[in-house]
């Protein structure tokens, strides 16, 4: 699980490593460009939050994983589209969890 630390907070917003990098490659285009866009975190047990990132606001992105991540530019360009709109990007949390976790094989 990778960190999000948003403004001059200490509390960080855990997310997938694989989520984090996707969302850091749309907010480093966006930032560069000096667009701002909001992003909501979800999850069952946090509920959910929705914070503003623009270019004045500071961010920082921890990764646990020490490899690059590999991208998804289908999943980039949808980020980047969801980041476009008026909803802004939306990460359930427990999906992104979920999806890391390796199915287990049913033997018979």
């Amino acid at each position: 699980m990778g960190r999000l630390y948003y403004g001059n907070s200490i509390d960080a917003i855990e997310v997938d490593d694989r989520e984090l990098a996707h969302l850091k490659m749309v907010t480093t285009t966006k930032l560069r460009r000096s667009e701002g866009f909001s992003v909501s975190f979800s999850s069952a047990r946090a509920g959910r939050s929705t914070v503003w990132v623009h270019c004045a606001i500071p961010l920082r992105f921890d990764f646990d994983s020490a490899e690059p991540i590999r991208l998804d530019p289908a999943y980039v360009n949808e980020l980047a589209q969801a980041a476009a709109s008026a909803m802004g990007i939306v990460i359930d949390l427990d999906a992104a969890v979920a999806a890391t976790k390796p199915e287990l094989a049913v033997v018979a």
